[in-house]
């Protein structure tokens, strides 16, 4: 399955909510998972310098990864196909 990565905006400031959009990021992935469409939330990484948080999904489609984004309340900037040398190597 394809990843995503969903670019948000996170200020330096406001960091200690990372671990609360995860939750969110988790928990919607899991509902949208119960309703049909299998979304996984891999993991997030903040830029604190340039106020961005990248989320990761596994998903069927950009539009799914988004879907799961907008329901953790995200205010997903930006979706894109992404490729990790991890799951390369496993290829």
């Amino acid at each position: 399955m394809p990843s995503y990565l969903v670019e948000t905006l996170l200020a330096g400031s406001r960091a200690g909510e990372r671990g609360v959009r995860e939750r969110r990021a988790r928990s919607a992935a899991e509902e949208l998972t119960r309703r049909g469409t299998t979304v996984r939330f891999d993991n997030a990484i903040h830029v604190p310098e340039d106020e961005i948080c990248f989320f990761v999904f596994d998903a069927p489609s950009g539009s799914a990864a988004a879907l799961a984004a907008q329901h953790a309340g995200l205010d997903p900037y930006r979706v894109v196909e992404a490729v990790s040398s991890r799951k390369e190597s496993q290829a």
